[in-house]
Parts: C-alpha cells; sequence; structure tokens
C-alpha cells in the first residue's frame, strides 16, 4: 500500500460566524454559544472576536476582553468564553500555537508559533517509541527520533536524500522524516541502526501506539544505509 504526495492546500484567512448548541446553559454562557460569532486568531497570541455588536480583542493570558463587559464590569465576558469554547473545540489554535497544513494529507493542524519544519496532523504525526509498520515490506519498526525536515532535505548513511530512493517514490518529498530501527533487531547484540522513512510510508499498528521494548541495545546511526532498498 502506497500513498501518494499531496500538495498542501491554502487555508482560509478569514471565517464566517458560528454557533455553538445552547447545552442548557444561562446568563453569558449562554450568549457565548448562541451567538454568532467569528474568532480569529492573532500573531500575538490574542484573539479578534468578531460580533454583530462589533470586534473585540480577548488576551487569554491576560484574562481580559476589550469589550465593555469586561472594561466596566471585570466580568468573564461571552466573548472570552467564547474564545475557549473554539480552543477547546479545536476550531482555533491555542495560545502558543498557529494553524499549518499537514505534509501528508493537507489536513488542518496546530503548531508553535515559531515551528518553521513540515507539519503533520496528529493522524500522520508518529511519537518516539510508536510501533508502526513499513507500507512496503510489512516490517514491523519502533520510531525512535523525529528528523524534523523534509525528505527531500535528509541526507542517509550514504550521503542520499531520502526522497530519492526509489522505495520512496510514491511519498511525497515534502513529508517529513522520521528515524526507526527494526522491531526484530532490537533483541540482537552491538549497535542497532537507525532508517529513514517519510511519514505516510509509516503505518500505524495500533491506536493506543504501542511503546518502545525495554531490552536491547541503544540505537546508533552505523553504517548501513538508513533507507530499505
Amino acid at each position: 500500500m502506497t500513498h501518494p504526495a499531496h500538495t498542501p492546500a491554502s487555508l482560509p484567512a478569514t471565517r464566517s460566524k458560528t454557533t455553538f448548541p445552547a447545552a442548557g446553559t444561562t446568563g453569558r454562557a449562554r450568549r457565548a454559544r448562541v451567538e454568532p460569532m467569528a474568532v480569529r486568531p492573532l500573531r500575538d497570541g490574542r484573539y479578534a472576536v468578531e460580533t454583530a455588536g462589533g470586534t473585540y480583542v480577548v488576551d487569554p493570558d491576560a484574562h481580559t476582553c476589550t469589550c465593555p463587559d469586561h472594561q466596566l464590569r471585570g466580568a468573564r465576558c461571552k466573548h472570552r468564553r467564547r474564545v475557549a469554547l473554539e480552543v477547546t473545540a479545536g476550531l482555533v489554535p491555542p495560545p502558543g500555537k498557529r494553524t499549518a497544513v499537514c505534509a501528508v494529507c493537507g489536513g488542518r493542524t496546530f503548531v508553535p508559533t515559531a515551528f518553521s519544519g513540515p507539519a503533520l496532523c496528529p493522524r500522520h504525526d508518529h511519537r518516539v517509541g510508536a510501533l508502526v509498520r513499513d507500507r512496503e515490506t510489512g516490517d514491523r519498526l519502533v520510531v525512535v527520533g523525529a528528523a524534523g525536515e523534509r525528505a527531500d532535505r535528509v541526507e542517509t548513511a550514504e550521503g542520499r536524500l531520502v526522497a530519492d530512493y526509489p522505495t520512496n517514490a510514491d511519498y511525497g518529498s515534502h513529508e517529513p522524516v522520521f528515524w526507526v530501527v527494526y522491531l526484530d533487531s532490537l533483541g540482537r547484540d552491538g549497535d542497532v541502526r537507525r532508517y529513514a522513512f517519510p511519514a505516510s510510508r509509516l503505518q500505524r499498528i495500533d491506536s493506543e501506539g504501542a511503546t518502545h521494548p525495554d531490552a536491547g541495545p541503544t540505537p546508533t546511526d552505523g553504517a548501513a544505509s538508513p533507507t530499505t532498498a
């Protein structure tokens, strides 16, 4: 099974006003849910909240809003509540993060504001210690690290780019690279060599993400090619 390369789509710069179900709430909590609002993250960690009555700026870290309800009464206004609702629902990035597109599927994801590498959504990201399968060979592997760079920029121990290997031709050259070791190599004596794979070539074996076995030597770069031939 292979995944063709995807070209990440552009994300919309603005959002339409939306609502949440009332969910049995009253007062400001209800107004935060049922009144049409559009929340837009700003570059400095604050949020602009557009309503029928105007646009206000919410600062979650300072617990403030520029609306009269907060400025005059010190209340936890509907705008602050709405920002919290949208962050919790994953509709806008939390403070300290920004919206990005997944390098594999082009879907929306959130990354730290200063992040500069190719992004991955939770579905296609691989945490260290996760048990995965090579889509090309069916071999079981353990993730031991992330290169933080694209397949067309990461070199193997042979001096070749990961994207240049024929077995990686069906995977995007823009995809982030992960370092893995073969599961059946962990019980052997000596160094365990790491291999490099584009993100979408690695398939999760289970939704829990099996952990790295405790036994076995510490992985090293080794001298062999970090990709399968």
